[in-house]
């Protein structure tokens, strides 16, 4: 198939659900359903053990049908709340939710979780789930089809996935789950860094030197490692000699210099 003729399926297929989009827009799939089985069909669960409920929602689960199994997790919560089955299948629902793309019931989930269970051995996993519902928030139809720099995306929810994985690897180091957190930590690292930057830029170039000054400083208080570094430096200490601040140029320049000579050497032929 030629690039050509993926470009223009790509574009009808976006076309497509962006319309379906419309239809539903303002309203939650799972939200729409009043009660965990709707008045005119017959509980399938009734009579069951919470083990066959517990069981079968896992095998939903497991085989993508995350509709039922979320079903299926409502109706083992609300027939056994207090069984040894609750807290597993509040965090399997989260999950569930988190794949069947409804950010908002998979947090929801979440929070409550924690909030109920904050000795509960899964609490890591709980964190790390809420990381990824975070970190993978904002994706959508026109990201699959146009894909974006995850630093041109909400940098609010990538603030808050950069919290919940920080929380993974400070209060639980030795989770499983903290080396996959670590990584993506330095990955939102750099781009929340880049996205500082990329506004201090923008500062810079409508002649709000105050403004850029703030952002660089931030990205380099925060995200320290990252790429973008080098570059807020610079704009830091433009902006402060813009500014007339020469005490804070000079400082920064001289961290520049330790860290960055040859980008200290360039910037300092541009000063004079």
């Amino acid at each position: 198939m030629s690039i050509t003729t993926k470009r223009l399926k790509a574009s009808a297929y976006l076309a497509g659900m962006l319309a379906l989009t419309a239809g539903f827009s303002g309203c939650s799939i799972m939200s729409q359903t009043t009660s965990i089985f709707s008045q005119t069909e017959k509980d399938p669960t009734e009579g069951w053990s919470a083990n066959k409920i517990y069981v079968t929602a896992k095998e939903a689960l497991n085989a993508g049908d995350y509709e039922r199994a979320i079903t299926l997790y409502e109706a083992l919560e609300a027939r056994y709340p207090l069984g040894r089955f609750a807290q597993q299948a509040q965090l399997e629902k989260a999950y569930a939710y988190y794949k069947y793309d409804e950010a908002d019931s998979a947090l929801d989930e979440i929070d409550r979780f924690l909030r109920m269970n904050p000795g509960s051995e899964n609490v890591d996993y709980a964190l790390y789930l809420r990381g990824l519902v975070n970190f993978n928030r904002g994706s959508s139809i026109v990201d699959q089809v146009f894909p974006r720099s995850i630093a041109d995306l909400d940098s609010v929810r990538q603030k808050e996935s950069f919290q919940d994985f920080s929380h993974v690897v400070t209060r639980h180091p030795n989770s499983k789950y903290a080396p996959d957190a670590r990584s993506r930590l330095q990955y939102l690292r750099n781009s929340l860094a880049e996205s500082e930057v990329n506004v201090a830029k923008y500062y810079m170039l409508r002649g709000a030197w105050l403004a850029a000054f703030n952002r660089a400083e931030y990205a380099i208080k925060h995200y320290q490692g990252s790429p973008a570094i080098a570059d807020a430096l610079e704009i830091k200490i433009q902006a402060a000699h813009n500014l007339g601040k020469t005490d804070l140029a000079a400082d920064s320049m001289r961290v520049m210099e330790l860290n960055f000579p040859q980008r200290a050497a360039a910037l300092q032929s541009k000063l004079r």
